[in-house]
Formats: structure tokens, sequence, C-alpha cells
């Protein structure tokens, strides 16, 4: 990856690699320390990430679907639906994004 990138490319790639069931890609868009925040529980590090994709994401089968975003400097702002064996409905998201990597994905119910 290049030094700087659109940030909501980022986000394209992360909701490619759930939606292909590709966990190394997803786990390789984070910051070696980048997390994710799903509802209060954060998973830090890409061995936690792996683990928030074996059991809650692509383990469980998820399908993401970006239904709004906006982008403000580097945080894009996401609306979404995804459907899961874990959790099936719409839920808001901030992604992060340093450099050329996502550095956190904070996910909340939808307002």
């Amino acid at each position: 990856m290049t030094d700087s990138v659109d940030p909501t490319s980022l986000v394209h790639a992360f909701v490619r690699a759930i939606n292909s069931q590709d966990i190394d890609a997803a786990v390789d868009l984070f910051v070696p320390r980048g997390f994710i925040d799903d509802w209060g529980a954060v998973f830090r590090g890409h061995a936690e990430i792996r683990r928030w994709m074996t059991t809650d994401a692509i383990g469980a089968d998820a399908r993401m679907t970006i239904l709004d975003s906006s982008l403000d400097g580097n945080v894009v702002a996401v609306r979404f639906a995804w459907v899961s064996r874990v959790f099936t409905g719409r839920s808001t998201g901030m992604f992060t994004v340093i450099g050329d990597r996502l550095s956190s994905f904070t996910i909340s119910s939808e307002n």
C-alpha cells in the first residue's frame, strides 16, 4: 500500500474482505495496534482482530452492506446492514485511518 490512501477505499476493502470471507485481508487492513470496538467489546491488535473475525464476522458467515457514509478528514462514518449467525440488523460505525491502514472500527447501534 502507499503512504496515504483515500479513507473510503479502505472501508470498501474491509467490506470486500468480510463479504469474500478473507480473514487475512481484513486483518492486514489494520495497523498492528489497531482495534475493533464492537458495542463496547474491544479487540486490539492483529491477534484479537483475527479472533473477532473468526467468532463474530467471517466465521459467522457475515455479510456487510454500506447503506450510507460520510468522510471527515481521516474518519469515515458509515451506516450499514449486517447479516450473520451472531447478529442481524443495522448499525453505525466509525472507521479511523492512519496513513494506508485502518486504525480502528467502532460499531454501535443505529440511532
